[in-house]
């Protein structure tokens, strides 16, 4: 790699006037344009978000810890477990990963900036405000909407206003997710540096490639499926609705058409980081670059094929449940070879174990017992079982918690030097990671045995032998909560400016371009594009 400097003193070209000064005060922020500030934006907005959806989560993890109502209407707990769902999905993991992409991609392939500046500051400004709609719905009249995250027809066309105003809200955020895709595709295919190949690009990279091409394809389809719900609603169709002659059913197929390669656009840029921390700790290259990419395409197509597996319990028929069973069980295969991988990095390498890669190693592990789980969730008897039980909800949340946010921790930790210039604080980021994993495998693994025993999900009570497991369940959910703020502590005191200077490259088995940048990432960065040799 060549040594890059930033160009900061002198001759910007007149045509990007916008960047020649750098605004100061709220106008910096209202009016960004630079992909750093952007970045920043979408995290500290994603966090937000995860404080609101941890909150409720909270609260449905009090009212579980004794049989009985002890605090909250079963529709309000209803509300809660919907409004949980959707902000931690929309609202907390699929902005954080866009925050890192924003950040970190032009940094990682040379580029000055995003493709599309303004483009860039208008779909995260479309956020907060899809972000307040979504939370003001529980001020409506009859409350937030109650119909689960995934918003299933016929409680959709039961709802009062707040169902209204949670369609919006994720209309909105579609559109976001859209034109923040397209942004990234562009910047990647036009913008990298000479002399970078598609093949010598961190994966990273690759990883959002390839997730920003499934956005494309799938935001449109959830647009479809809740228009036809407020057209339902509103406009006297009846798509879902059965006493028009319509297909409650039909609401499910077009909802997971768009929901299960949803579930691997808030996964795969996981594997991005995952992949750049692992070799650098490992001092080691990645084992099987290629096979690491094709891996993920292969995730990527497969993702669409293999929706209904998350309906067998709707009465398919049996050649359409043999299909989707061995469609389902076909994905472990390259999800495996990603798992290898990793392992193979490690092997024989100096590791040592900083933040990131506990974070990293952690996520390895946690996130191949969840997908040993939906191994077992894609054999269509067994998910008739335990479908709609606490199986499901112990399952995905050991792939969106300990697969999606572990990641987004470990990715935090290792480029916070980039972004701040100051190294974070080892001792709080070892408690953060100690504290979460434990306390995330109390909360969620003993969800496992309370869905085999037959505790149905959503429920807002239950039969008393039940009770030792939520009890668990609800005190590690508490600790896991307030564990967070032990990272919003590591994070602001570097952006406090505490803490050790970081070096260029703070971490010496790191590889890659943004590290031959100085710290904190200069405003501007690469106006002359690096040599990649």
């Amino acid at each position: 790699m060549s040594s890059v400097t930033a160009d900061h003193s002198h001759g910007h070209d007149h045509d990007h006037d916008d960047h020649g000064h750098q605004l100061h005060g709220w106008r910096r922020w209202l009016f960004a344009t630079n992909h750093k500030d952007i970045g920043t934006m979408y995290m500290i907005f994603s966090f937000v978000m995860l404080l609101v959806g941890g909150v409720l989560a909270l609260l449905l993890r009090t009212e579980l810890f004794q049989p009985g109502l002890q605090f909250f209407r079963p529709e309000l707990f209803n509300q809660f477990t919907t409004m949980h769902g959707l902000i931690m999905v929309f609202g907390a993991i699929m902005p954080a990963f866009v925050g890192f992409a924003n950040w970190m991609i032009p940094l990682q392939i040379g580029a000055s900036d995003m493709a599309f500046a303004r483009m860039n500051n208008f779909s995260f400004w479309l956020l907060p405000v899809a972000g307040i709609l979504l939370s003001a719905s529980f001020f409506v009249p009859g409350g937030a909407t109650a119909a689960g995250w995934t918003l299933y027809a016929p409680l959709t066309l039961q709802m009062g206003p707040g169902m209204d105003l949670a369609i919006f809200a994720v209309h909105i955020m579609g559109a976001s997710s859209i034109m923040g895709a397209i942004n990234i595709v562009v910047t990647i295919l036009n913008m990298r540096a000479p002399g970078m190949t598609l093949m010598k690009m961190p994966l990273f990279c690759w990883t959002w490639l390839i997730t920003a091409y499934l956005l494309i394809a799938v935001m449109p389809v959830l647009a479809a499926a809740i228009t036809m719900v407020l057209t339902d609603r509103h406009f006297g169709t009846g798509f879902f609705n059965a006493a028009a002659g319509g297909d409650p059913v039909l609401y499910q197929h077009i909802f997971w058409f768009f929901g299960h390669p949803e579930v691997y656009i808030m996964i795969l840029p996981a594997f991005g980081i995952v992949s750049a921390i692992v070799p650098a700790f490992a001092r080691k290259r990645l084992f099987g670059y290629a096979s690491m990419v094709y891996a993920t395409a292969s995730i990527a197509i497969l993702s669409f094929i293999v929706w209904a597996h998350h309906m067998f319990a709707t009465g398919m028929p049996v050649t359409g449940q043999l299909y989707f069973m061995y469609a389902t069980m076909l994905i472990s295969i390259p999800t495996g070879v990603k798992v290898f991988n990793w392992v193979a990095t490690m092997w024989r390498g100096s590791m040592t174990f900083e933040t990131p890669m506990l974070f990293a190693v952690g996520f390895i592990f946690v996130f191949t017992i969840g997908g040993f789980t939906g191994l077992i969730l894609s054999m269509a008897p067994i998910d008739i079982q335990v479908h709609d039980t606490y199986y499901v909800v112990a399952h995905f949340h050991y792939v969106l918690v300990a697969g999606s946010l572990f990641a987004l921790f470990a990715g935090t930790y290792y480029w916070l030097p980039k972004w701040t210039g100051r190294m974070y604080s080892e001792t709080l980021g070892k408690w953060h990671f100690w504290l979460s994993i434990i306390s995330f495998n109390v909360t969620f693994f003993p969800m496992h045995f309370l869905g085999l025993a037959g505790m149905p999900r959503r429920y807002v009570d239950y039969a008393a032998q039940f009770t030792d497991y939520h009890q668990i369940a609800t005190i590690g959910a508490f600790v896991f909560g307030f564990s967070q703020l032990i990272f919003l502590a590591a994070v602001l005191r570097c952006y406090a400016g505490k803490g050790q200077p970081a070096a260029a490259k703070p971490w010496e088995g790191a590889e890659g371009l943004e590290w031959t940048v100085p710290s904190p990432a200069p405003f501007h960065t690469f106006v002359t594009p690096p040599e990649v040799k």
